[in-house]
């Protein structure tokens, strides 16, 4: 394994860390409320950041997720190139390839995911419908397929922002549906300030994206990404609550001079590169086009069950700071246990590796 970010994937790392440092301030994003930050989405969008995700690959994702998560800046990074640019550049047909990829790139397509890796799937979201012959010319392995849906995916993120939500039926398969042709969507309020809905269809239409396979290799790859999202935000936690204890004092000595202190800040920096290592050997597997299941779901666990831990310890680090909901730190809180929730319980995902394990399936 070689998790060197190579030349392409360090220049778009630094390029993000500047942009996404200099729009991510405390002031603007206590501005932006639950709303993402327009701005900022047309500007990494403009600097070519979201279509640079096709070339740098999921470990190249990762990287830049986790500045993200350091900065806890608002827009939909992770879901639109997670259940947009890459599910569609992986299981997308050519037509599908071509009409979608570029409006994701430069940001006038913004796809968001109602699967989440905690839950089981809609039971109330079924699909119908006959094949359709592909509108496009190009050459498609096997004609596109359309159908209908109806259900209502609760809690959405970033639903306010997309243009499509990629859903999947009882039987795993893959549909992407236009919001705008959805039957109804509200508000709802999340943990993390992130602009999530509900969407109610009835009989709307969607379009099928791949194989049968297709959910099993999305649900890998999100539980990569949002554990690199999970990483940057704990590591983004950690850093303030260092500057905070060597900078305040007790007793005429900082905070950061108790040994209770170091050890509960060590004991974090290690949860957060459990988090960050098994992140990047998971994307490293899928751009190698290894088997990765099983290690974006230990990837999983780690950004669950660690993630909470660090993301508690860098407000409790704050002391009484870290009580006021108006301190920055109190936003990575937020973002950590939203993550937590949506990369699911880690019981149960310990569950789910403990029962591949007891099968053989684990990968090697």
């Amino acid at each position: 394994m070689d998790f060197t970010p190579t030349e392409e994937q360090a220049a778009a790392v630094d390029l993000a860390a500047r942009i996404l440092g200099d729009h991510s301030t405390h002031q603007r994003l206590t501005a932006a409320g639950t709303g993402s930050d327009a701005g900022l989405w047309k500007e990494l969008c403009a600097a070519g950041l979201v279509g640079a995700v096709a070339d740098t690959g999921l470990l190249g994702l990762v990287l830049l997720l986790e500045e993200q998560g350091r900065v806890t800046a608002q827009v939909p990074f992770a879901a639109s190139c997670v259940y947009g640019l890459l599910a569609v550049a992986a299981h997308g047909s050519p037509e599908q390839r071509e009409r979608l990829l570029p409006g994701i790139a430069d940001g006038t397509v913004v796809v968001t995911g109602a699967i989440s890796a905690a839950e089981a799937l809609p039971a109330s979201v079924s699909p119908s419908g006959s094949p359709s012959p592909s509108p496009s010319p190009s050459p498609s392995p096997s004609p596109s397929v359309s159908g209908t849906l109806t259900g209502v995916l609760p809690a959405v993120p970033w639903l306010r922002d997309a243009t499509h939500v990629l859903v999947a039926d009882e039987s795993r398969r893959l549909w992407l549906v236009r919001t705008a042709e959805a039957a109804a969507s509200e508000p709802v309020e999340l943990t993390a300030p992130w602009s999530a809905g509900r969407l109610s269809l009835d009989g709307t239409p969607g379009e099928a994206l791949g194989a049968a396979d297709a959910y099993e290799d999305l649900l890998a790859t999100a539980r990569t990404a949002f554990a690199g999202l999970q990483a940057g935000v704990c590591a983004g936690s950690l850093a303030r609550a260092v500057e905070h204890t060597n900078a305040r004092e007790q007793f005429g000595q900082p905070l950061a001079a108790r040994q209770g202190v170091q050890l509960r800040a060590a004991d974090a920096y290690m949860d957060t590169e459990a988090i960050r290592v098994t992140a990047y050997e998971a994307a490293w597997r899928r751009d190698e086009g290894l088997p990765y299941a099983t290690h974006a779901l230990t990837a999983a666990w780690w950004a669950s069950e660690a993630g909470r831990r660090v993301v508690h310890t860098g407000q409790h680090l704050h002391g009484g700071a870290g009580a006021d909901l108006g301190h920055p730190v109190h936003r990575h809180f937020l973002w950590g246990r939203q993550l937590d929730a949506y990369l699911g319980c880690g019981g149960e995902l310990l569950q789910e590796l403990g029962e591949l394990i007891a099968n053989g399936k684990v990968e090697t």
